[in-house]
């Protein structure tokens, strides 16, 4: 196999890489190889946004998009064939850029240690508005900063910098020689990187291919390999747990697994069609723009740089009990796609997950893509998530709920948990007792009651096992909250809000979900 370096585009020309190993992080280079110190490690697992960079890639009109990622847990051949833009390439010190003028204006700045970041992400929403001549509102900037965490609390002052960026000149930044060189570097062949590795003692590789057939056949030829996406859980095993992942090879390069299509389901209704290595932005973007009723659930997953970095297929592929992307797909009736080679198989998503991180993947096998029916009018469908933190933290428990109503008696039901069990699975037991029955409080209770014979969660750091099967309750019950005929509840914004106020309705509240 023919190797070459790793190309990128950096500082105005196209950065060459060579004897790096293949898990050297994006931040580790700019503060050691690159002398560009403004990006900070704040945890090195994807939590704080000090590391935040801007990374660009043509789109389909040949112009760069940039997205705001976390260059903590981004290996640095992630970067091929990409652009790459840190704080440092803001304005100077003699002619501040609006997102800088207004940090300083609104003394958005305290300890200074996060300032990098904010300012980047608040320029990723800074060309993303003005691309589209859209100004965000307080909330939108408040969730497009979700990844960003700031321990001198000064959200405040960096929200009005935020809303006070756009009152200046227009000022974005000169993407056209990172255009022109991305074009030029659409021209090396697939990157192929072998480097040595002293941690581990030997030289490790990193595989890009770009076609589907390419892929098959390196996962075929090393089984062992692992694949990489986003990075998002990978680069947390590299940078806490110091594991050797081995040769990796990079689903990111091919344009089939990034496909989203409208896609039949198999009677005709429509369908959705989600490519593996879609990001989880642009999947639940397309999903919500389809079931809105998931908008608060894809607000809630993550943050913006992870969902920007990492990719459905891959949190699916994971197989994390507490995935927030399983249980939605699960309860809207997904399959998941197979590919061995040049077969592919289909499942039911819900028979993909044998036990606690075991699935049903062959030797050389991966995912290919995810495909389901979109919910008729006769459906009803919510999703909700309980955590510790309102913004970018892990479920203590993630439930969606689907019926299918036929004058007021539930047809169908699909009641889908994550948190609850060693995979996320459905409640069979409820669901029986919903089944023919009519949609109301009786029926809601018997239900709950049968959730125990679902499930004997686990008590850990995030929540005990009573407080689980109660919140698991709680949601059903608001979930008949919201649906019932009789003067049904409107969905609140936040899960974590209305987790506190069930006892309204006649239930006791869950207390300990706190934003």
């Amino acid at each position: 196999m023919n190797t070459r370096p790793i190309r990128f585009f950096f500082r105005g020309q196209i950065q060459e890489v060579r004897a790096l190993p293949p898990t050297t992080s994006v931040l580790r280079w700019l503060r050691e190889s690159a002398d560009a110190c403004g990006s900070k490690e704040g945890c090195a697992e994807g939590d704080c946004g000090a590391c935040t960079v801007l990374v660009g890639e043509l789109d389909a009109q040949e112009r760069l998009q940039l997205r705001n990622l976390n260059a903590c847990i981004q290996f640095l051949p992630m970067l091929d064939g990409k652009a790459l833009f840190t704080v440092e390439d803001l304005g100077s010190s003699r002619q501040l850029n609006p997102v800088q003028q207004a940090l300083v204006d609104c003394h958005g700045s305290q300890c200074g240690f996060c300032t990098p970041g904010f300012a980047m992400t608040l320029q990723a929403l800074y060309e993303s508005h003005q691309a589209a001549g859209t100004r965000p509102s307080r909330q939108q900037l408040a969730d497009g900063l979700a990844g960003n965490l700031c321990r001198c609390t000064g959200y405040r002052p960096i929200l009005d910098a935020g809303e006070q960026m756009f009152e200046r000149p227009v000022q974005r930044l000169d993407t056209s020689a990172a255009e022109a060189a991305l074009r030029q570097l659409r021209e090396d062949a697939p990157l192929a990187y072998e480097a040595f590795d002293p941690a581990q003692q030997g030289p490790r590789q990193f595989l890009a291919p770009r076609s589907l057939e390419d892929l098959a056949a390196l996962r075929q030829q090393w089984p062992q390999s692992r694949l990489l996406a986003g990075a998002t859980d990978i680069g947390l095993w590299v940078n806490k747990q110091h594991r050797d992942v081995g040769t990796l090879i990079s689903t990111l390069q091919v344009p089939a697994l990034r496909e989203l299509r409208a896609e039949p389901w198999h009677d005709g209704q429509p369908g959705l069609w989600i490519g593996a290595a879609a990001s989880l932005e642009d999947a639940w973007s397309a999903l919500v723009d389809r079931v809105p009723a998931l908008r608060e659930l894809w607000l809630r997953f993550a943050s913006p740089p992870v969902r920007h970095a990492g990719t459905l297929g891959g949190n699916i592929a994971n197989g994390s009990p507490i995935g927030d992307g399983a249980p939605a797909l699960i309860a809207l009736g997904a399959e998941i796609v197979l590919r061995l080679g040049a077969a592919q198989r289909r499942l039911p998503l819900q028979d993909f997950y044998l036990d606690y991180m075991k699935n049903a993947l062959q030797p050389g096998e991966f995912v290919e893509a995810l495909h389901l029916p979109l919910p008729g009018e006769d459906w009803q469908l919510r999703g909700y998530k309980i955590a510790k933190r309102y913004d970018s933290d892990i479920s203590a428990v993630c439930a969606v709920f689907a019926l299918r109503l036929a004058q007021g008696t539930v047809r169908e039901a699909r009641l889908v948990y994550g948190g609850m069990a060693g995979i996320v699975k459905r409640a069979s037991q409820a669901e029986a007792a919903l089944l023919g029955q009519a949609w109301d409080e009786h029926t809601l209770q018997a239900a709950v009651a049968a959730l125990p014979q679902d499930f004997q969660p686990l008590s850990d750091l995030r929540a005990s096992a009573a407080y689980r099967l109660q919140v698991a309750g709680n949601l059903l019950r608001r979930f008949w909250l919201e649906t019932r005929t009789d003067s049904p509840l409107p969905a609140a914004r936040s899960g974590i809000w209305w987790a506190t106020q069930l006892g309204r309705d006649g239930q006791q509240p869950v207390t300990g979900a706190q934003p």
